[in-house]
């Protein structure tokens, strides 16, 4: 289990007690040593995928003792521990925390950052919500956001006229890189009734491969089985074709989602979930609301000459 940022302060600090300068890479190591996280663990990124989640919090946990004065960073990328938090050690404390920091001065003064009203107690300086760092929430909040959006697109689509989705797929699939064009998409899909195949669209802009489409718009609960795969791979074999995608607002059942045909034909399955984030990520039916920038320090800015 990956500890979070708040329980590998202490650790940290006591890990470089031999006043030994340490790189931050070595502090990583020997903290996932520490706490015995497997390499399956350390792999494991925020939701942005920007980082890894234990990088993330060993880089939390001692940017919070720095701010507070227990380490110091003589170097680029380098820390050692100071006189206070040797004297912090000589405590014996049982755990280091944000609330425990709350008793230096400057790591008060860095929560404070931002703070307008003096009558009003800056957010930061609560009990901590959680156990997770700044970037966890801040994913978590996007994703949870993301969800509701995803779950309203899809909402919306399932109300669609079987026209308007029809052309929702081809647009969706041309921004995906597909097609060439939505002019040129649009000759060629459109085909209902045409032996199980909705229509087709080309594979790149010189249209050097085709694959056939099949779109079942259908309400949630209505999942889509391993027979019509079935029939759209048998309507695929009777164009000659290799390629597939299934398109569906709602579920593929487990003997669906596991069905590999024994032919050379390749088919992709895209549920009502997948399609909505695919929407998302290429802006179909969504706009931007609001853009954040996440910035960090350029280290090689500050480097030594």
């Amino acid at each position: 289990m990956i500890p979070d940022y708040q329980s590998l302060m202490l650790p940290i600090l006591r890990l470089v007690s031999d006043r030994q300068e340490y790189k931050y890479r070595d502090i990583i190591e020997k903290m996932a040593f520490e706490f015995s996280v497997t390499d399956k663990e350390r792999k494991e990124l925020l939701a942005s995928g920007n980082q890894a989640i234990f990088d993330n919090r060993v880089g939390w946990a001692k940017t919070y003792l720095k701010k507070a004065g227990l380490l110091d960073s003589p170097k680029r990328a380098t820390f050692v521990i100071t006189e206070t938090g040797l004297q912090t050690l000589n405590k014996n404390p049982d755990r280091i925390d944000s609330k425990y920091l709350r008793q230096y001065p400057s790591f008060v003064e860095f929560q404070h950052i931002g703070h307008i009203d003096n009558d009003i107690e800056s957010e930061s300086l609560k009990e901590e919500p959680n156990e997770q760092t700044p970037e966890e929430n801040l994913d978590k909040a996007y994703q949870r956001i993301r969800k509701t959006l995803a779950v309203e697109l899809l909402n919306r689509v399932v109300d669609l006229t079987p026209t308007f989705f029809e052309r929702l797929v081809v647009e969706l699939l041309v921004k995906m890189g597909y097609g060439g064009s939505i002019k040129d998409a649009g000759k060629a899909i459109g085909k209902s009734g045409d032996e199980g195949i909705d229509g087709t669209i080309k594979e790149d802009k010189l249209g050097l491969d085709i694959i056939y489409i099949q779109a079942k718009k259908w309400r949630p609960g209505i999942v889509v089985g391993r027979p019509e795969l079935h029939k759209f791979v048998g309507a695929l074999a009777g164009q000659g074709a290799k390629k597939g995608i299934f398109i569906t607002t709602s579920n593929f059942t487990k003997d669906a989602l596991e069905y590999t045909p024994k032919n050379e034909t390749k088919i992709v399955l895209i549920d009502g979930e997948q399609l909505a984030q695919l929407m998302i990520d290429y802006n179909l039916g969504c706009t931007t609301q609001q853009t954040y920038e996440l910035k960090k320090i350029d280290s090689d800015y500050f480097g030594e000459e």
